[in-house]
């Protein structure tokens, strides 16, 4: 008993920096720590900055707790090769943060792509999200064309 109680105790303590309330520096501070963590395409560090329980909305699928955003992760990257992503502080409040952002990848013919949207992010006193909301649509262009 004593080491699951431990094992709650670690997860209650858990924080990711910065907390909120958020300032104009601390939110800027959170999107950038965001868009490094996805940038390494290691979905086991992402899901770290989430609640264990985390609620997502990705385009039209739903993804609930930790577990789910590693499986929703690694197949992102498997089909979104090359990828690179640029995110900005749209705005925020104590414990919200609105990003837009824009990402390019190619898929396995060579196709590339720049996706655009927003995200609406909430988090909760720990730091962690526990709440995102991303808009997202795709364009395909040549390779040319890429800014990333």
């Amino acid at each position: 008993m004593p080491e699951l109680f431990n094992h709650f105790s670690l997860i209650a303590m858990e924080q990711k920096l910065p907390l909120p309330p958020f300032n104009f520096e601390t939110a800027t501070q959170k999107v950038q720590l965001a868009e490094d963590a996805w940038n390494s395409q290691n979905p086991e560090r992402v899901s770290l900055a989430y609640t264990v329980n985390t609620e997502w909305r990705n385009r039209s699928e739903f993804v609930n707790g930790r577990e789910e955003v590693v499986k929703f992760l690694s197949t992102k990257w498997q089909k979104e090769l090359g990828y690179k992503l640029k995110k900005e502080l749209w705005a925020f409040t104590e414990n919200r943060i609105a990003v837009r952002f824009e990402y390019e990848y190619h898929d396995q013919d060579g196709q590339w792509f720049r996706a655009y949207g927003n995200e609406n992010w909430e988090f909760d006193e720990n730091g962690l999200m526990q709440r995102r909301f991303a808009s997202i649509n795709d364009l395909a262009i040549k390779e040319k064309d890429r800014r990333l």
